[in-house]
């Protein structure tokens, strides 16, 4: 999927569990950072753009290890230990974009190494992709304007 897919779903799942947090502004910013973060392993990404980037993907395959459920897992350990304020909405983040690239085409591999793919209907930039880009952008706003 696309980056403002990403975002779009990304937005609604963190309006919903705004209510509950204790630091709104970092759960809103590193839930929508960690829904990028899957697609530094390709080139052609929004964060993967930026050269910083280009080290890991030389090694990593795009959809391969940073697309797992066993590397959020990890990861989100790790920030449980030493950041733990940032932990609950890296996972909800990176899940979000781990889980709706499993509905397209391409799909991932959610248990990497394991071999087994996750796939869907919806080809990335089409309007499948498009129709749910715009029922994300609805929610966000029905959602938000339960707010004011």
């Amino acid at each position: 999927m696309l980056a403002k897919t990403h975002l779009a779903i990304t937005i609604f799942f963190v309006l919903i569990f705004l209510p509950f947090v204790l630091h709104p502004f970092s759960f809103i910013l590193f839930s929508i950072l960690a829904s990028f973060i899957p697609d530094i392993d390709s080139k052609f990404s929004k964060l993967g753009k930026n050269k910083s980037f280009r080290i890991i993907q030389l090694f990593l395959k795009h959809r391969g290890v940073l697309h797992s459920f066993i590397f959020l897992f990890f990861i989100t350990f790790i920030f449980v230990l030493f950041f733990p304020i940032v932990s609950l909405p890296f996972f909800l983040g990176y899940g979000l974009h781990i889980i709706a690239d499993s509905f397209t085409v391409s799909g991932v591999k959610l248990f990497y190494p394991f071999k087994t793919t996750y796939s869907g209907f919806i080809k990335t930039g089409t309007r499948k992709e498009t129709s749910i880009l715009i029922l994300f952008l609805a929610l966000d706003l029905l959602v938000l304007s339960s707010f004011l």
